[in-house]
């Protein structure tokens, strides 16, 4: 084994147990305190239980179309490949992470005699026609992505959205597919999918490692926090490894019109102390936005669509989505 493959790992073991480190110390904050309202639990707890069980099913909807062909199209595995030597193995543990999390939050629902939230009358959006894909119905659409790479450059930098700050695209990713569509691309082709994949995986976590924090603030019941503050952890553990293969993503240039470039500072693997509560406070290096406004439920959904994630979704299906966020972002703590 070569030294950078060796550093590599040791980066990893070093992430890995961070995190367990963090698991950990949620999970002496257990209770079982109830608040007043339907079920043993608040309405606001209630609300914001099904909006992140809603958020999961869509996560658990759009890490299966990654594993389904990370595993079964060759050109595409190959491409994945280039990136990082783990990233099919990343991949699949990533997807069976968050069905986990969404079969738990909807069963909890159900443990406190609450409904649970069922999305299956949207799954109606196509399946790729590259080898490997199942042909299903989809609830999220991962062939016509807006990627957001600025969540690379806000993690390298002290600055937080929080204050006004801004941070700049690393690539340029606009109605581009992060899936193959079909079979025969080219090599470059294949890989500027691959590398739309990638930053995308990055994306999507920063969102929930984001947003599970942000409603622990909202939560009354004890239960509700042990399983907010304990499920949100396990978001930012994926955004540490998907941070760390973005900075491997070869340069390509696709051929018509999407350019990689080899990411600056692929070293940096931890997020940089930024700003945080006052500037009149040191640098601390943290989860960032924290504001309602940036990352509570509404802001939440308003990037995943403008995303493109939606991409062909029924009017039906965004009145509901928006109404789960609605309801989740009005939840208040009871004292």
């Amino acid at each position: 084994m070569n030294q950078t493959s060796t550093n590599k790992m040791r980066r990893r073991s070093f992430i890995t147990n961070l995190a367990l480190g963090g698991v950990g110390a949620s999970l002496a904050m257990a209770a079982s305190a109830r608040a007043a309202g339907g079920g043993g639990l608040t309405k606001g707890d209630a609300a914001i239980l099904r909006f992140l069980a809603a958020a999961e099913l869509l996560e658990a909807d759009l890490w299966q179309q990654y594993a389904e062909l990370a595993n079964n199209n060759p050109a595409y595995a190959n491409a994945l490949l280039q990136i990082d030597p783990d990233m099919l193995s990343y991949i699949q543990q990533n997807t069976n992470d968050e069905f986990s999390h969404q079969a738990f939050l909807n069963d909890f629902l159900i443990s406190q005699h609450l409904e649970p939230v069922d999305l299956d009358p949207f799954r109606n959006l196509p399946s790729s026609q590259a080898t490997g894909a199942e042909q299903i119905g989809r609830l999220t659409n991962l062939m016509h992505l807006n990627v957001d790479t600025s969540w690379y450059t806000r993690y390298r930098s002290p600055g937080n959205p929080d204050f006004g700050d801004s941070f700049g695209q690393v690539a340029t990713i606009v109605n581009r597919p992060a899936i193959p569509l079909h079979d025969g691309y080219t090599a470059n082709q294949i890989q500027a999918i691959a590398n739309t994949a990638a930053y995308h995986f990055g994306q999507v976590e920063q969102g929930g490692t984001g947003l599970y924090p942000e409603l622990s603030l909202r939560v009354t019941s004890l239960d509700v926090l042990r399983v907010v503050t304990n499920i949100g952890p396990s978001e930012a553990w994926h955004l540490a490894i998907w941070d760390d293969t973005a900075g491997e993503i070869p340069a390509v240039n696709s051929g018509d019109g999407l350019i990689f470039q080899a990411p600056p500072l692929p070293t940096i693997v931890f997020p940089t102390p930024c700003t945080f509560v006052s500037p009149n406070l040191p640098r601390c290096a943290v989860v960032r936005p924290t504001s309602d406004a940036l990352n509570g439920p509404i802001a939440f959904t308003k990037a995943a669509i403008q995303s493109g994630l939606f991409v062909g979704q029924s009017s039906g299906f965004f009145t509901a989505l928006n109404k789960l966020a609605t309801q989740a972002e009005a939840a208040q703590r009871q004292i």
